[in-house]
């Protein structure tokens, strides 16, 4: 499987539980790297969609995936401060082309002052139904958004006060 090495641009790419590639990001800073956690950052970087229309972010992104957890977490750096976009998700996989992982539809946004949403439940009971996900990961990806649930009221991991602004500066250090 390998493991990215500090300051190597990866892509991530996202797909859906059917296998069919749901978007690409384009390169994105590899901060930390291990068989278990990957941080990331990015800025500006391309984005395609499944429909191979494009787009760019808007801001500097610091980006966390774990193997062990059933979510990743974007934290997107604004003028008004850190807002996260946490994805439902499979645990990633590196194989050396990319950061791979797949969505489940469901996502937490999160704000600066740390009230969230969940988002999209809707479209996870359609693609749940459409795509026939199995009642074993229906379980577990119930049980992941309330686990994130717990870590964005404890303030834990990515949301810890200060883990955006260190990861961060790390990035803006690398780009240098």
């Amino acid at each position: 499987m390998g493991v990215p090495t500090e300051g190597e641009p990866i892509q991530i790419h996202s797909y859906k539980h059917n296998g069919y590639i749901h978007r690409i990001w384009d390169e994105t800073t590899v901060l930390k790297g291990s068989e278990t956690l990957i941080i990331g950052g990015n800025d500006r970087t391309l984005v395609t969609e499944s429909d191979g229309r494009t787009w760019i972010t808007r801001e500097p992104a610091i980006a966390y995936f774990h193997t062990q957890y059933w979510f990743n977490i974007i934290g997107m750096i604004r003028e008004d401060g850190v807002y996260y976009y946490c994805n439902i998700s499979s645990p990633f996989i590196y194989d050396g082309e990319a950061l791979k992982y797949i969505d489940y539809d469901l996502d937490i946004k999160v704000y600066p002052d740390m009230t969230f949403h969940l988002l999209d439940e809707d479209e996870y009971e359609r693609h749940r139904r459409e795509m026939k996900y199995p009642e074993v990961i229906d379980q577990i990806l119930k049980q992941n958004v309330e686990k994130l649930i717990k870590w964005i009221k404890q303030r834990k991991g990515p949301f810890a006060p200060d883990f955006i602004d260190i990861w961060y500066d790390k990035y803006l250090n690398l780009k240098r």
